[in-house]
Parts: C-alpha cells; structure tokens; sequence
C-alpha cells in the first residue's frame, strides 16, 4: 500500500487529485494539508488533516507527496518533500522556471527519489483516439496538427490567483499549456522550433488568456492553443495527413465530472466513467472511402497514479519520465520567450 499525502485543497487538489489517488487500489490518501478551512475534513473526515509541511512530513509512513498547490510554491514545496526522502507528484506546470525544474530532477536523482508532474491530460480518452490513430499510420505523413481549449468566461475569476499579475507562473500558457504542448511532444518529439503568441483577449485580464503555440517539425506544423472567448467552440482536434484527416469536437468527460457535486468515490467509478457520447466522436476522412465516426476510446485519470503506484513498487517503467517533464517545461518557458521577444526561437535557445 502506498500511503499519500496531497499538499493544497483548491480546485486541484479537490477536483483532480484526491479522488483519483482515493479511486487507485493499493493506493490510500492517508494525509490532507489545507492551510485553513475545514473542506478537506468535510470531504474526507476519514483522513488526517494538517496545517504545516512538518506536519505532514512528520507521519513517517507517507511515502508519496502529491504537490498541488499555486506554480510558485511548487518548488520549494516538492524540494523540502524530496530531502524527506519522498517520491513526488507535481501538478503541472512542474515549477515557474527550468531551472527550478531541473534542480528538482538533479535533487530527486541524487537521493533516489522518484518525482514526475501530473500530465493527466495523457489519459483523456480523446488524445489516447488520437494517439492511436496517428501511430497507426492511417493519415500518412501528418503535415498538420491542431489541438485547442476553448472556453467562454467573459470576466477574470476575482481574486484567483492564476489570474494576477504579480503571481509567478500565472496566465493560461502556464494554466493550459502544458496540456497541449505534453501531448503534442508525446506524438511527435521535440521540434526544431517554436513561435508563440501569448496574449489577452478580456479588457479585464491582468495576464496572458489565450494563446498560440506552433510548434515547428520539418514538415509538421503541430499547433497548441487557447481561447477564453470561444462561445461556439472549434474542434479540439484537428489533423490533417497525405492520406486524410481526423476532427474531433467537445472535451473529455472526466474533468466535469470530478469538478461536481457527485464526484466518485472509493474505487469503483462505474462502467461508464470516462466513456465520452457517440455524439461528440471524432470523423474519420480517408483519401477514396466515405468519412466515419471513431469511437472515442475510454479516458481514465486513474491510469496516471496506478502507473505511479507500479513504478514507486518497480513493477513498471514510469510513463511521464523527469526527462519529459523537463523537455515539456523547456517547451513552455520557450513559448513564452517567443511571445515575449515576438520572434521565432530554436529548441536548442536558452530557455529563460
């Protein structure tokens, strides 16, 4: 049994951490850090709820801390679990800066720790359609590559600190993009460049809102990108190969889900959970054959902390390696030179 302690209560650790690391066998979610409050205690009145990392870090039997918790704490808090001698779960984004990223890898090498960020987006049901359909060839050369967040929120969230300006790590390139450029790295590597436009599409906003990040591959163009004025939403994915195209419309049920009032609990989520509408199917369009509907295949969050459970018992390989991690953050920090310095930047460019 792995027994976890989650660092932050907000939106994340509510929503998208506790109950997947609760619906995980072999997993317990033995210690809750909310700094003031009393959700946590409502939620789960089984589980210990503490005030202080030491507290925390003071049940010697905690062996995996999960950090979600604002981007500019992510650093010092995953440090301070990592020289307890815990394995580590980040919420993305992994840290502010690469640096930051990269100490936190060197530190987790050097005292045999595990540590990896939380790429749940890998495990959406769409991207796995995805992914299977561009490694099983049917598209040919895929030449062009589009997937998007689309929202509709005409008013920054007051107060909300992904929504300030002085807060390291705000905005939604640093909110959403590690999403979409993760999954654009597992399709198709690194690329040999990036252009970016990270900018504000609310009179109201303090920080970047939307964004456009392409990245740039010899004969790919793989293009990440987010809305937050899109009423009639764009398809969330859309490829097109030499052989055909695949588009695909609405988002992954799972997050909905988590983010309600009846969010699973314990370990059996039903037989339905994370299984997407025949409506909202992607089309399938092949040079010579009619266009079809691909079922979307099952999405599962669970999946991320069950292969986190396997490697922590080095039963399996971890999927989302530190090595990714840090090619996704080099990704994110360079998208940001890019719009910042509004020019083309190579993957090889100081990422600052």
């Amino acid at each position: 049994m792995v027994r976890v302690g989650l660092i932050g209560f907000g939106l994340a650790g509510q929503a998208f951490h506790a109950p997947v690391i609760r619906g995980v066998q072999g997993m317990e979610l033995a210690c809750i850090l909310e700094r003031r409050g009393t959700r946590a205690q409502e939620k789960y009145p089984d589980v210990r709820v503490v005030r202080t990392i030491e507290e925390l870090l003071s049940d010697k039997q905690i062996q995996l801390c999960v950090v979600a918790t604002p981007n500019d704490s992510h650093y010092d808090l995953a440090r301070a679990c990592l020289l307890a001698g815990r394995d580590v779960v980040v919420d993305k984004p992994f840290a502010p800066t690469l640096r930051e990223s990269e100490e936190l890898v060197r530190l987790a090498a050097e005292r045999g720790r595990l540590i990896t960020v939380y790429q749940d987006r890998r495990w959406d049901g769409d991207f796995a359609t995805v992914k299977k359909i561009v490694q099983s060839g049917r598209l040919g050369t895929v030449v062009e590559y589009e997937a998007r967040f689309d929202r509709f929120r005409l008013e920054a969230k007051a107060n909300a600190w992904r929504e300030r300006a002085d807060q390291p790590g705000a905005g939604v390139l640093f909110d959403l993009g590690p999403h979409v450029i993760d999954q654009a790295l597992v399709l198709f590597g690194e690329p040999r460049a990036i252009t970016a436009s990270a900018f504000c599409q609310r009179e109201s906003s303090q920080v970047d809102d939307a964004f456009d990040v392409c990245l740039e591959y010899p004969r790919l163009r793989a293009m990440a990108r987010a809305r937050i004025i899109a009423f009639a939403p764009g398809p969330h994915f859309l490829i097109h190969g030499t052989k055909g195209s695949f588009m695909k419309y609405g988002m992954d049920p799972q997050e909905e889900r988590l983010r309600g009032e009846n969010f699973p609990q314990g370990t059996d989520w039903g037989a339905d959970w994370g299984v997407e509408a025949e409506s909202l199917w992607g089309t399938l369009s092949l040079v010579g054959e009619p266009s079809v509907k691909v079922k979307t295949e099952r999405g599962d969050y669970c999946g991320f902390y069950a292969n986190v459970r396997d490697a922590i018992e080095k039963k399996a390989p971890l999927e989302v390696t530190p090595e990714q991690a840090l090619r996704t953050m080099r990704a994110l920090i360079l998208a940001h030179k890019s719009s910042r310095e509004r020019r083309t930047v190579e993957w090889n460019e100081a990422a600052e």
